[in-house]
């Protein structure tokens, strides 16, 4: 399995990553990728970036060094009922909404406590992926999620850096969510997770818990942008690609 797409990078922006924009694009091209997501923390991370960073994403090319560029956010869950820490007004003008779990912006609840913080970002329509919810910190209830991520549209991620040098012990549930999604054909988002330019596109991690697990190709959405945009179009956003 080939993967094109990395849906989940952090520039100098997130206040605790290493590379611009610019740097990521010219690492992505020259790995193969053709399209990636810029989706810096919002605010509630200490040295995210403000609101207005987030409007003026407009006027970043939608094509650096030919890999197609989507702005995005990693917008982080900020109670129990999954609200974010980005309004609507903003994720809408948004072309990926990632909605991601932080201690520093969250405390972990109980199970059910988790999963219900997670269903109700889920049910926001402008939510595209939840990232790494293999996290054990933010234990869950895979079942229920997994049926949410059907009923809601929404993808779930299976995130390189879970297995490596962030939210360690996350190895055996992100295998517990790959297999559910397998079984009930729900899709799936990659990311890297990336801090620096030379790790966007690593999915060594992710391709090989996929060939243990057996994943189907049709089931994750960045072996071609197509599949992405098609996903993305689904869910009301305007996105314009030519390969």
């Amino acid at each position: 399995m080939q993967l094109l797409v990395d849906t989940h990078c952090h520039t100098i922006s997130s206040g605790h990553a290493y590379s611009t924009i610019t740097e990521i694009a010219q690492c992505a091209n020259q790995k193969g990728l053709k399209m990636i997501a810029m989706t810096d923390h919002g605010p509630s991370v200490l040295g995210g970036p403000n609101l207005l960073h987030l409007v003026n994403m407009r006027i970043i090319p939608d094509y650096i060094y030919g890999v197609r560029v989507l702005k995005g956010v990693e917008a982080n869950v900020i109670d129990m009922n999954g609200k974010l820490d980005v309004p609507d007004n903003i994720l809408e003008r948004l072309e990926l909404v990632i909605a991601g779990f932080h201690d520093i912006c969250i405390p972990a609840g109980s199970v059910e406590e988790n999963t219900r913080a997670m269903i109700g970002a889920m049910q926001n329509p402008l939510v595209d992926i939840i990232a790494h919810p293999g996290n054990p910190v933010f234990a869950i209830d895979i079942d229920k999620v997994i049926q949410c991520a059907a009923d809601t549209n929404t993808l779930i991620e299976i995130n390189n850096a879970s297995f490596a040098v962030a939210r360690k012990g996350s190895a055996e549930n992100c295998k517990k969510i790959a297999m559910a999604a397998k079984q009930k054909g729900i899709k799936l988002a990659v990311g890297s997770d990336s801090h620096i330019c030379f790790d966007v596109g690593r999915f060594e991690k992710v391709l090989s818990l996929f060939e243990e697990v057996g994943m189907p190709e049709e089931l994750v959405m960045h072996t071609d942008p197509k599949k992405l945009v098609e996903f993305l179009r689904s869910k009301g956003k305007k996105i314009e690609y030519c390969e």
